[in-house]
């Protein structure tokens, strides 16, 4: 079976397939592609985000972030979807927890959001109606808390990039440790499960992994 995976950033995300690969079965054709593959950093500078901006962070291939305005890659995107329709994938699943405007549409395939499997999961995990949202930049954690405020009481986003220094990952944690709620979600694709861990061990709470959430809620659809 072939699926495709798209990425806001560069494909191919060797970073995310190294902790949901092993989730799948061997016989799945994985295909990737990319909101900004073949371009410059130049290129993708303009695409800096503005004050009313929706902000997006990703990877680029050579492991570096960038930070952009989402509006400058919905048509990359909708044609990556448009070729991997084509190519014969089963369903495409969006390898970023970010929020995806309805003008992104397949023909007749599922494409499956992890924001979306996230609203309605989490408050389902959180007994206190309270949740920590780690976040990439601090360019995002008032978008982060608007969002999350719709489906939990209380909402404390937190920046610390999965694509930076281990370091600041360790002080994040050491931050929110005592926060008085009993849910983190690190939303991003870019966490890994080792982060996952780091965080879960460092502060005794519970921990949501977007990538690999995602990845088992495919494997449901595909193992067969």
């Amino acid at each position: 079976m072939k699926i495709g995976a798209i990425t806001i950033g560069q494909a191919p995300r060797v970073d995310v397939t190294a902790d949901i690969l092993r989730i799948f079965d061997d016989s799945l054709e994985l295909v990737q592609a990319g909101g900004l593959d073949g371009l410059t950093k130049e290129e993708i500078a303009e695409f800096a985000p503005g004050k009313d901006d929706y902000v997006l962070v990703s990877r680029l291939t050579d492991g570096t972030s960038v930070t952009f305005a989402e509006r400058y890659i919905l048509p990359r995107l909708q044609d990556a979807i448009n070729r991997m329709e084509d190519e014969g994938c089963s369903l495409i699943m969006m390898l970023c927890t970010g929020t995806f405007p309805e003008t992104l549409s397949t023909k007749s395939i599922p494409m499956i959001y992890p924001c979306e499997l996230l609203n309605r999961l989490v408050p389902l995990m959180t007994k206190k109606s309270s949740m920590i949202c780690m976040t990439p930049s601090s360019l995002q954690t008032e978008q982060c808390e608007e969002k999350w405020r719709n489906y939990v009481d209380h909402v404390t986003a937190v920046a610390a990039s999965p694509y930076g220094e281990w370091e600041e990952l360790e002080k994040a944690a050491e931050k929110i440790k005592d926060y008085d709620a009993d849910l983190i979600v690190l939303d991003c694709i870019g966490y890994t499960q080792k982060m996952k861990k780091m965080f879960a061990e460092k502060t005794g709470k519970k921990v949501v992994l977007p990538r690999t959430l995602l990845a088992r809620v495919v494997s449901e659809l595909t193992d067969i």
